[in-house]
């Protein structure tokens, strides 16, 4: 395992990192798996060396952060030994100040959150998505005094316009504050629209890149199928998804097949593999609720594409309308 600066900042993360949504209640989400199952996933990646562990208070209304933070303290020696994010912004109850990014919300979410967690602070502390009602000033202050009451390190941004992320730093900055030294943002070889402003932007800022659904919720991977045909449980159970890819992004898919098929990997490796070779990636967030998803995580770190193979890769790619925000 390979561990890199996260952005410019000085926390190191392993090169890919193990995405928590998998793990939860099957009752909310029928491809969440419970502790039980979900334990054997996670330490095969502790034992490849991963480090980096991604969740949200939304997965599974809590339940994710609660496997989460009881598998990492039985499977690390200590709280140091890893790298622990989660998000804020989800609707987590019925009441009008349940959700978003006010400040009465983020107070209670973190609290709540590290409680689920069973710590006293979390790594990186991250917006979910923009929040469109509440001043951004208000954000980033009580983001700030969530960093400096200690309960959280770092702090990091998701899916957003690059002006709002822009808006987001430019105020930070000017009054003081915590800035965002992440950006969890919808990036793959299938979807590249993040190339134009965000990626750019945040090479320039050193903001690292941990891009979520790094493999296109398993259409990289051969879990969908032209003309709309499912073959996991995940994909049969995953609306959010149907939204996001169509079949003319297919010859992508084929063209990772391809390279996948002369190099005798699956395509999982080369697509993962390409992202990593991108300008300002850090750690991609893998989902794996098999083994083998963890060992094709893994083994991407050290496949080396060329540069033919990157051109063919990247030729086939068709604009997509702005999704994922």
């Amino acid at each position: 395992m390979e561990y890199v600066r996260l952005g410019s900042s000085g926390l190191k993360v392993s090169r890919v990192a193990l995405g928590m949504m998998s793990f939860g209640d099957p009752d909310l989400r029928p491809w969440s798996l419970r502790i039980g199952d979900a334990e054997p996933i996670v330490r095969r990646a502790v034992e490849a060396g991963v480090t980096f562990f991604d969740t949200a208070d939304v997965y599974s209304t809590g339940a994710s952060e609660e496997i989460t933070g009881a598998l990492l303290a039985k499977l690390f020696a200590g709280r140091d030994d890893y790298v622990l994010a989660t998000k804020v912004w989800g609707e987590m109850g019925a009441g009008p100040n349940d959700r978003g990014l006010s400040r009465k919300h983020i107070m209670a979410s973190i609290d709540n959150s590290l409680r689920r967690l069973g710590t006293d602070h979390v790594d990186l502390y991250q917006v979910h998505r923009w929040d469109p009602e509440t001043p951004v000033e208000e954000t980033l202050e009580a983001l700030h005094d969530v960093v400096k009451a200690g309960k959280a390190r770092y702090l990091g941004a998701s899916s957003m316009y690059a002006w709002q992320f822009a808006k987001a730093q430019y105020t930070a900055s000017a009054n003081g504050w915590t800035r965002y030294v992440s950006m969890q943002n919808h990036y793959n070889l299938v979807y590249r629209e993040e190339e134009r402003e965000m990626n750019p932007f945040c090479v320039d800022l050193g903001v690292g890149l941990i891009p979520w659904s790094p493999l296109a919720r398993g259409l990289l991977t051969g879990s969908r199928s032209r003309g709309g045909g499912k073959h996991t449980l995940r994909a049969r159970n995953d609306q959010f998804g149907d939204s996001l890819y169509s079949d003319d992004d297919f010859a992508v898919v084929d063209a990772v097949d391809e390279i996948a098929a002369g190099r005798g990997v699956p395509s999982a490796q080369v697509a993962l593999a390409w992202l990593l070779h991108q300008p300002g990636v850090a750690a991609p967030i893998f989902g794996a609720t098999k083994l083998p998803h963890v060992d094709d995580a893994v083994a991407a770190v050290d496949l080396a594409l060329d540069g033919d193979e990157l051109k063919k890769l990247a030729a086939p790619y068709r604009p997509h309308e702005i999704s994922g925000h």
